[in-house]
């Protein structure tokens, strides 16, 4: 007779497909305050949420397709402008990772809402 081992579900009140970038951080509390913006800020979770934003999409092949991408993978595609950087998309995900660590720190709030409110207030009228 051959025992069989059944994995016991880690925590049964967070959901399974409940993703978060880098692992941390939840795309479900992030609110964009501005409404003329939300069309062209991707943080929806149900769209935008990545575990890495790396998500190599086709993003400029059709007009305004790139207000589909995710806003922090925006942001880590516009590290890489520059001849030096160019094609290092590893090194700007690092870059990211790190910067929103420090900014977790020392605000203790959700760092992808720090970037949405840095972009509305970049774009204020």
């Amino acid at each position: 007779m051959a025992a069989t081992a059944v994995a016991a579900p880690s925590d049964p009140t967070q959901p399974a497909n409940d993703v978060r970038l880098f692992n941390r951080w939840s795309f479900d509390e992030v609110q964009v305050s501005d409404i003329s913006l939300s069309d062209y800020i991707g943080i929806q979770p149900s769209k935008h949420a990545t575990y890495v934003p790396h998500t190599a999409g086709r993003y400029s092949v059709k007009r305004f397709r790139k207000a589909q991408c995710p806003i922090v993978e925006r942001l880590t595609n516009s590290l890489m402008m520059h001849g030096r950087n160019n094609g290092k998309k590893l090194m700007a995900v690092k870059i990211v990772k790190h910067a929103m660590e420090i900014i977790n720190l020392l605000t203790d709030q959700n760092p992808i809402q720090v970037i949405v409110d840095a972009v509305i207030n970049r774009y204020a009228n």
